[in-house]
């Protein structure tokens, strides 16, 4: 909204200075900084409000140091956030954006599933929560829509040279020519399709349509069949992972403020015609709107910090789990980021991996000693180290450290294939 105000100024009064809110820098530094505002600064009053509802979380004894003392925390926290990304989005971003207005759906969606899942868990006092199928049919949901958008809406396009474009038969939106600083005239399309960047690999690509060889003409028009389904698993797998990361306090919401950093630094340079041409990814046009997004949501989660780390004050729930993973999944497809997430949100990969290797080894061993065995003392992982003795603020910081890690790693791939 303050985008579309000081343009206003800008352009019918001249007013000075009005001209910063046009530059992209500007707009993703304030947006960081409202977001980190409005986490503090409400998130007590929000903290307050959920002590007066008797939102508190019930804690099962599960035999961990410290457990006890978490009982009546408030939960729901994630609603603090929701509201830090969605104002500074509202009034830094370009809202005509369809990726803008797909983000906000995502975390209003994966939200609404969360804080429904939180209500049947407080207020009816049922600890399972909302039943498994109807989380996993809301995060479908959102992945229909996420997979549908980026296949039919033609917003959503990458640049290629124009010749590319007709040799290999993409659908052209629009074309148009580039004078570069040699004189050199570039003839550039924007076009509909299935390419995504692939790590490690040297072209460091991968088209979606690829996958429909068998079919003879019009695979542009058939790869949904396999594009579409792989964007619900992925954001179905990222939401329920980072609600399986959020169990001590700071874990899942520091883990995710750095995989939103990182997520920006990709916004950003997929956006900027010469550095994506350096680094040979892919353009997308129109997506530096993605900036002020992930912006936002690097400075919600860090601004959430302020309450939830040890000993946290608050607690997101799957109000701002499911979300957090929802919202970060979806800005890796839109940035067509989407093989890199297996790095990048390695934290979750490893805690989802310790449940299945959990569950898997204890139903195998059952069937065949007749009891069931473990690999870890209990998982996700984060809490077999603290089985271990460890304090989970020094795990908290251990498994940040290894985000940091990953998230190095994630951007090196921008250069090593």
């Amino acid at each position: 909204m303050l985008y579309y105000l000081f343009e206003y100024l800008e352009n019918e009064f001249n007013v000075p200075g009005a001209g910063l809110f046009q530059f992209l820098s500007f707009r993703a530094g304030m947006a960081i900084v409202i977001a980190l505002v409005v986490s503090i600064i409400w998130g007590d009053k929000i903290i307050s409000s959920l002590k007066s509802l008797q939102i508190g979380e019930s804690v099962r004894d599960l035999g961990l140091a410290g457990q006890t003392e978490k009982s009546g925390t408030p939960t729901m926290g994630g609603v603090i956030i929701i509201l830090a990304i969605i104002i500074p989005v509202l009034l830094f971003a370009k809202l005509e954006s369809v990726y803008i207005q797909l983000l906000l759906i995502a975390t209003l969606w994966m939200a609404s599933v969360g804080a429904i899942d939180d209500y049947i868990k407080v207020f009816k006092k049922n600890k399972a929560g909302l039943h498994g199928k109807f989380k996993i049919l809301g995060q479908v949901g959102l992945g229909l829509l996420v997979g549908s958008v980026m296949f039919w809406s033609e917003e959503v396009v990458v640049r290629v040279p124009y010749e590319v474009a007709l040799e290999e038969e993409y659908n052209v939106i629009s074309s148009y020519q580039d004078t570069l600083s040699e004189g050199e005239v570039m003839h550039y399309a924007y076009v509909k399709t299935g390419l995504t960047n692939v790590p490690f690999v040297k072209a460091n690509s991968f088209n979606y349509r690829n996958l429909v060889f068998f079919a003879q003409v019009n695979k542009d028009k058939l790869y949904w069949v396999f594009f579409i389904p792989f964007v619900i698993f992925l954001i179905t797998a990222v939401s329920n992972a980072a609600n399986l990361t959020d169990g001590i306090d700071g874990l899942a919401a520091g883990v995710s403020a750095i995989i939103a950093l990182v997520l920006t630094v990709f916004a950003y340079l997929s956006s900027n015609a010469q550095f994506s041409e350096y680094l040979n990814i892919l353009f997308l046009p129109q997506s530096q709107e993605l900036v002020i997004f992930s912006s936002s949501l690097v400075g919600a989660c860090v601004g959430f910090l302020w309450y939830n780390s040890y000993p946290a004050k608050v607690f997101m729930g799957d109000t701002g789990s499911l979300a957090l993973g929802g919202v970060i999944a979806t800005l890796a497809i839109l940035l067509r980021k989407e093989f890199l997430i297996p790095i990048l949100c390695g934290i979750f990969f490893i805690e989802t991996l310790s449940v299945m290797i959990q569950v898997s080894y204890f139903k195998y061993t059952k069937r065949k000693y007749g009891e069931g065995r473990r690999v870890f003392r209990m998982s996700p992982i984060h809490h077999h180290y603290q089985k271990l003795g460890m304090h989970e603020a020094k795990i908290v910081t251990r498994f940040w450290i290894v985000g940091v890690l990953l998230a190095i790693l994630t951007i090196i791939t921008l250069k090593v294939r």
